[in-house]
């Protein structure tokens, strides 16, 4: 049994992380989201609490496709939460570096950059495993909830406020996190989308922020046209690195890779294959955007539309029948439902040869033996039909026939 929190059913467990645990959820209309449970260690500070309430409405504010928008939130009961919008996909710590397109990754991120700068949100852990990699495009997640939830007694329960080697110097310095710092975690995530390895080199966290703070980043591999922003991004004094606007104007005046220029011309030429069906992706919604797949409740809408199409089906055979055994009640009724029966057959075999579902053999073969033997069924019975009772089947099947081939 599924459990419920506030009018959010909570369908699976997607992870968890310093400040609580995400699952996949339906809202009241029946749309996915992505339901943030505080952990109760974090619930109990009152303080950190309060401040993120206050801090919601203006991560409410933050939008854009690369960022997973704050829907909603309850943080006065005894189990706070933030509802965002759901986002399938695999983090970006998770696939394949260095990054493909790495034009297309470096463009995303800087729109939700200056998307969360704009607001006046600081994320303050933006790091591989906050951006999810869907299609191609980055979306930015859990934004402002760091900061929101930066305080003492917080840090000491346990939750990290950021990530060794992402940690801008000055935070790691004890200095406070702001927009700049956003910035120095923007230049590592994409350092290392670049060249597939950690800026700052792996290890203990305290030897990866004594690199952070004393060293230079490791940008070999990164390609020519990207390589100066990342090194002003990852700049030590947070005065030299630039800003979320300065960043989102020199991608948009520095060349354009040429495997980002092949990517263009597929696109704007060939049409993009059809995604396998999978559950997450049937069940995906964006906010503002046209759901491409069925939601929860429209597939039980078209299932009561089912029901309602077979009980009238029911009732048409049911009529026939009758009429049928008032004629002569005996043998007609039998034969009459062995034909009912066969009819059925028929039709459903029909209705699953003639969608537009893709074909799977075995389901294909058995349908056929189905029409054949159904066929076969009905001319054996023929030669015991009065020309009453064959008139009426074949009306009964021709109506019968033409609503589900044309409702499928």
């Amino acid at each position: 049994m599924s459990e419920h929190l506030g009018p959010y059913e909570l369908l699976s467990r997607l992870g968890a992380g310093g400040f609580g645990e995400v699952h996949l959820a339906l809202d009241a209309e029946g749309r996915t989201v992505a339901v943030k449970v505080l952990h109760p260690h974090v619930a109990a500070d009152v303080a950190a609490v309060s401040r993120l309430a206050r801090e919601v409405e203006t991560m409410r504010r933050v939008g854009g496709p690369h960022v997973a928008e704050v829907l909603d939130a309850s943080l006065a009961g005894a189990r706070p939460y933030l509802v965002t919008r759901y986002v399938q996909g695999r983090p970006l710590s998770a696939v394949p570096v260095p990054v493909e397109d790495l034009g297309r990754l470096a463009s995303g991120l800087a729109d939700a950059l200056l998307a969360m700068h704009e607001a006046g949100v600081v994320h303050r852990d933006l790091k591989p495993a906050n951006v999810m990699m869907t299609e191609g495009e980055p979306v930015v997640i859990d934004f402002g909830i760091a900061s929101a939830l930066d305080s003492l007694s917080v840090t000491a329960s346990g939750a990290v406020v950021g990530t060794p080697g992402y940690l801008a110097p000055e935070v790691l310095e004890g200095g406070a996190a702001g927009m700049a710092a956003d910035v120095f975690s923007f230049g590592a995530t994409l350092a290392y989308a670049a060249t597939g390895r950690q800026p700052y080199g792996q290890g203990p966290a305290s030897a990866v922020a004594y690199r952070v703070v004393h060293h230079e980043p490791d940008l070999d591999g990164a390609p020519e046209w990207l390589a100066p922003l990342l090194r002003d991004c990852l700049a030590t004094d947070p005065a030299l690195r630039p800003t979320a606007a300065q960043i989102r104007a020199r991608l948009d005046g520095a060349p354009v890779p040429k495997a980002r220029r092949a990517a263009r011309r597929k696109v704007a030429t060939v049409a993009p294959p059809p995604r396998e069906h999978d559950d997450l992706a049937t069940r995906e919604w964006r906010p503002g955007q046209e759901r491409r797949r069925e939601s929860v409740e429209e597939s039980r809408a078209r299932h009561r539309e089912k029901i309602r199409r077979w009980w009238l089906v029911g009732s048409a055979l049911f009529v026939s029948l009758l009429a049928a055994a008032a004629r002569e009640p005996l043998p007609e009724v039998s034969l009459f439902l062995l034909s009912a029966f066969a009819l059925v057959v028929v039709v459903d075999a029909g209705v699953a040869l003639f969608s537009r579902s893709p074909f799977r053999r075995g389901r294909m073969i058995m349908d056929l033996l189905g029409v054949a033997g159904a066929v076969g069924l009905c001319l054996a019975l023929s030669t015991f039909f009065s020309t009453f009772t064959l008139a009426l089947f074949a009306g009964t099947a021709l109506v019968v026939g033409i609503v589900f081939l044309v409702s499928a």
